[in-house]
Parts: C-alpha cells; structure tokens; sequence
C-alpha cells in the first residue's frame, strides 16, 4: 500500500535503499523505496530492529547507504558532505546526552547558527524563536544536565529548529515526557508542519500518531510493510497484529464496536465521544449533554 505524493514537492526520494552495519550479517534495511514531499507529516512506526532509525539516520545523511541512493532535494546523501544534508534535513537524537554537549542552554541552541556562520543578532533572533517554540524560555543559563529528562529532549529539538531544517526527525520524542511535556509535543509538531516544516516523527507511541501524523509508515525487517494515510494504517488491524503493533485504544474500541455493528471509526478520543454521542443522538429523544471540556 502506497500513499500518493505530489512529485512537483518532493524533498527525498529513497530508492532501492540497502543498509548494513559494518560486521552485521543481516541487513537492516532491504531495498526501501519511498518518496517524502514538502508539507508532509509522517510516523514510521515498528518494532525494535525493523529499520526505523536507520532508515531516518540514512535521510539525515548520517549513514550512507550500502546500495541504492537518498536524495534531498537531489543532493545525492552517498556523495554530498554531511554538513550540506544537516542544513535541510534536521535530526533530533533519542537519547539527548548523544546530542547535547555544551554547558549552557543558550550556547546549546546557538551552536548551530553559530557554525552556520551567521550574524549574531541573527542567532540571538534564532535562539529566542527556538526556546520559546519548545517552552524553554527562562531556561537559557540553565546547564543542560540541571534539567530533568523531558525538558532535555525539548532542548534538543530546539537546537535542531534553530538550525531552520526544512525537513525535522525526531526519534522517539515522547519518551520520557510527561503529560504537559507530551502535549506541548503534540502541539508543536503540528504547528511547526502548520508553518511548511516537513515532519517525521520515528515513534512506539501510537496515541501520539494518531494525533499527529496523516501518513504512516510501517517497518519491519528492515523493509516497508504499510504506507498510507494515518486512519487507514491504524485501521489494518490484522496486519499491525502480525508485527506487533497496537493501534491506540479508542482504534481497538472502534474496531470492537464494529463488529457489533456500531460504526464510529473514531482516531481519538474527542472523536470517538463526539460520533457515539451522534448516534446516541439520533436513537433517544433525550440526547445526551455535551461535555465540553473533555480531555
């Protein structure tokens, strides 16, 4: 299954792409083909070891491929320095202590504009934007390492935004967040997609793609088992199933619901509340009252 892209705004083109680690008898990735255009918001979802971070380490310019070839607005990643894909395509690590390694919050962000060589009131003007889009205003003499985990993994998405990547990746970013750290998350990555940035979130947390992402994109075995629209891959319950895959709750209820003949096909909770309050709606002469601060 493959979603449709319009060709015109393509940013990367993946193209029989093979990967191996160096000493590896496996591949990790197994003649991949995809394409991401401008504007797109996706999750790459999947079990440990189908090929997820790889994969985005190898659009990030991070890995170079074994066979095959990634081209990021027709740079070819095989044979352009890395410190040209980084400026397009921005890369937030899983673990923020691989990423963060200067002793002020402030000098953390700015480090990026600062080599790509811009004038200070520039940088200033990026760091600011930057902290305040992740909710770290106030934070900049903080050191990194003085900020609990959450906070941490927000520091490093804005040292990439300051970076102003047309492409961001993010590894696992609601790992470690709290319930406010999550949602801000949530906001964020679509406000940003909002604002013409490409988003790719590399994610086990289903909730959060059904929130967020309009295509999915299943791995597994180091190749691509779905790709579609969000609703329709959480919705190929039996093959999630086979490779392990939850889909979120409110999906599983939806799914249940439909076996008894109560369609509501429902991606949240909102959603699913608002269409079963529909159809009570329709069945009783005393409808239900809406609930307006449901959560």
């Amino acid at each position: 299954m493959s979603s449709v892209v319009n060709m015109s705004d393509v940013l990367i083109k993946v193209e029989e792409l093979w990967f191996r680690y160096s000493g590896a008898s496996s591949w990790a990735l197994r003649g991949v083909n995809l394409s991401v255009s401008k504007g797109e918001l996706i999750a790459i979802i999947g079990q440990n070891g189908g090929g997820k971070t790889t994969l985005a380490k190898c659009i990030a310019g991070l890995l170079k491929p074994t066979r095959g070839r990634i081209l990021v607005e027709n740079l070819d990643t095989s044979i352009t320095p890395t410190h040209e894909i980084v400026k397009r395509v921005g890369y937030v690590f899983q673990n923020p202590s691989h990423q963060i390694f200067e002793s002020k919050v402030w000098d953390e962000v700015a480090y990026g504009p600062r080599n790509l060589g811009l004038p200070p009131d520039e940088v200033e003007n990026r760091v600011k934007w930057a902290l305040s889009k992740v909710g770290l205003s106030g934070y900049e003499d903080y050191n990194p390492y003085d900020l609990d985990y959450g906070k941490m993994k927000l520091l490093t998405v804005a040292s990439v935004l300051a970076m102003k990547p047309k492409v961001l990746i993010l590894d696992e970013p609601t790992t470690g967040q709290d319930h406010k750290g999550r949602r801000l998350l949530a906001e964020l990555v679509l406000k940003l997609n909002e604002e013409g940035i490409t988003v790719i979130t590399i994610t086990h947390d289903m909730k959060f793609v059904a929130e967020t992402a309009r295509r999915t994109i299943l791995m597994a075995g180091g190749e691509v088992v779905l790709d579609g629209p969000t609703p329709v891959v959480m919705y190929a319950v039996d093959i999630l199933g086979k490779n392990a895959i939850k889909p979120p709750q409110v999906v599983q209820l939806s799914v249940e619901l439909k076996r008894r003949g109560i369609d509501i096909n429902a991606m949240t909770v909102r959603e699913a509340f608002e269409k079963i309050q529909e159809l009570l709606e329709r069945r009783y002469e005393n409808p239900l009252r809406k609930i307006e601060h449901l959560e």
